[in-house]
C-alpha cells in the first residue's frame, strides 16, 4: 500500500508541476494589458508603464512564474492588481460559498444516486427499472441552470420557502447559511445524481453476472443480499470515479450556477477577474481549483485500493 500511494503521490506533484506552467503561461499570452485596462484608453504611456512597473509586469515572464510558484508554496498567491487586496483573502472568503455548496450539492447527489440505482438494478426490466432510467434520462438532458431558473420559480417566487438569490452568511449560523444554498445545490445535484445512477445500475449489472454472485446465490442467498452483501463493494470502483469527477466539477464549474443565484463564490471570482484582466487572481483561483481536481483524484487511487486489494498487488 505504500508503494502505491508514493507512486500516486509522485504523480500528483508532477500533475501540479505541469498544470502551473500551463495555466500561467496560457494566461500570460492572453490578449490585453492589465495595466492599460486598469487606466482606460486615455492613458499616458509613461503611466502605463509607471503602472505596470507598479505591479511587476515588466519583469520577464519566466521571473513572474517563479515568483508565482514560489509564493504559492509559502500561500502566498500575490496581490489583485483590480483590488489590491491579497488574493489568499479573496479565496478565503469566497471559497466560504464554493466549498459547502460543492459538499452540499455531492451529498444529495449521492443520497439520490445510490437507492435509485441499487433499486433500478434489483429491478431490472421492470416498471421500476424503466421509470428510474426514464427519470436519469431527463436529468441528464436538461442543463442545470434550467433546474435553477425553475426551483426559484416554484420555491422562491411562489411558495416563498427559500430567497431567490444571495448568501446570508454563516455569521447566523450553518443553518441559514444551508438555507442560502439548499436551492443552488439541487440544481447543481440533480444532473450528477442522474449520471451516478446510471454508472450505479450499469456497474451493479456487471457485477450480478459474475461467478461469484452465481456462487452466492447457489449457497442460499436471496438476490437482494447478494447484492448488498457482494455486489455493492464490488461495484464501487467506477462510482468512486464519478463522484471524484464530479465533486472536481461542482467546485470548479459551478459559475453558471453562482451566477444565477448572485453566490460569491469562486466561479464568480473568476468571471469578474477575467472581466477585470486581473491575471494574477485567475491565475491563482484556477491554480486552486486544478490542485483541489487532482488532489481529489489522489484520494480515489487511495481509495480503488482499499475497496479491490488488487490493485495494492499489482504496483
Amino acid at each position: 500500500m505504500l508503494r502505491y500511494s508514493l507512486k500516486r503521490l509522485l504523480s500528483l506533484i508532477l500533475s501540479l508541476a505541469v498544470a502551473s506552467a500551463v495555466i500561467f503561461f496560457v494566461v500570460e499570452i492572453a490578449p490585453g494589458d492589465p495595466a492599460a485596462f486598469m487606466l482606460g484608453v486615455n492613458a499616458q504611456a509613461d503611466t502605463v508603464a509607471a503602472l505596470r512597473s507598479e505591479l511587476g509586469l515588466d519583469q520577464g515572464k519566466l521571473q513572474r512564474y517563479l515568483s508565482w510558484v514560489s509564493g504559492m508554496l509559502s500561500g502566498d498567491f500575490g496581490t489583485s492588481y483590480t483590488y489590491r487586496t491579497p488574493v489568499a483573502d479573496m479565496i478565503a472568503a469566497r471559497i466560504q460559498v464554493s466549498l459547502p455548496l460543492a459538499l452540499y450539492a455531492l451529498t444529495l447527489s449521492v443520497l439520490i444516486a445510490f437507492p435509485a440505482g441499487i433499486f433500478a438494478a434489483a429491478r431490472r426490466g421492470r416498471a421500476g427499472d424503466m421509470a428510474v432510467m426514464g427519470a436519469t434520462q431527463l436529468g441528464v438532458a436538461v442543463p442545470n441552470f434550467w433546474f435553477a431558473m425553475m426551483l426559484v420559480l416554484v420555491f422562491a417566487i411562489n411558495l416563498r420557502w427559500f430567497g431567490a438569490g444571495g448568501f446570508a452568511g454563516w455569521e447566523d449560523g450553518i443553518r441559514t447559511g444551508l438555507h442560502s444554498l439548499t436551492l443552488p445545490a439541487i440544481a447543481l445535484a440533480l444532473p450528477q445524481a442522474a449520471i451516478l445512477t446510471r454508472v450505479m445500475r450499469s456497474a451493479l449489472l456487471d457485477i450480478l453476472g459474475e461467478d461469484f454472485m452465481r456462487t452466492a446465490r447457489a449457497k442460499g442467498l436471496t438476490r437482494r443480499q447478494a447484492l448488498w452483501h457482494h455486489g455493492l463493494r464490488n461495484a464501487m470502483i467506477p462510482v468512486l470515479t464519478i463522484i471524484g469527477l464530479q465533486f472536481s466539477f461542482l467546485l470548479a464549474g459551478a459559475i453558471i450556477i453562482e451566477q444565477v443565484f448572485y453566490l460569491p463564490g469562486l466561479g464568480r471570482l473568476v468571471f469578474q477577474a477575467i472581466s477585470a484582466r486581473d491575471l494574477i487572481v485567475v491565475e491563482s483561483v484556477v491554480m486552486l481549483l486544478v490542485f483541489a481536481v487532482i488532489t481529489v483524484n489522489f484520494a480515489v487511487d487511495l481509495a480503488y485500493a482499499a475497496v479491490d486489494p488488487r490493485l495494492r498487488s499489482r504496483t
